[in-house]
């Protein structure tokens, strides 16, 4: 039974992630029960974003100058190394949050930084910026 479970959530992951990739300028490259590899557009957030909570979804104190990132998808704590296409630069972030906003994601959204992971890889003034996000084992 639990396998079946398992089976079934990898299913419904993969047409969720399919169906994504179809809607947006998102690239799924590779997904499997282990690795998760995407391309789009990452933005950041701050305490003094409109609409930021106190804590995230895992119910720890938001801080924005933590290396932290919201992402839909994928555990809470799963590490991530984000590069910036544009200029090779990478940081690494731990997921502790849920995001980008859905009506993002349609858009091409993957994954949304804090301020300060952000900042490692592209200029704050800049706001968007073209990444690829790959899973850390």
């Amino acid at each position: 039974m639990r396998r079946l479970a398992k089976i079934y959530a990898l299913k419904t992951f993969l047409v969720v992630l399919i169906l994504a990739a179809l809607n947006s300028s998102a690239t799924v490259i590779c997904t499997n029960a282990s690795v998760f590899h995407a391309e789009g557009i990452a933005s950041w957030y701050s305490r003094f974003s409109p609409g930021i909570r106190r804590t995230t979804a895992n119910m720890e104190i938001f801080d924005h100058d933590a290396m932290t990132c919201a992402v839909w998808d994928l555990p809470f704590n799963t590490i991530l190394e984000v590069t910036n296409l544009s200029n090779g630069k990478r940081v690494l972030v731990r997921v502790n949050d849920r995001g980008p906003a859905k009506r993002l994601c349609r858009r091409g959204r993957v994954i949304d930084l804090t301020k300060a992971a952000f900042e490692e890889i592209e200029d704050l003034d800049k706001g968007l910026t073209r990444v690829r996000v790959r899973e850390i084992k």
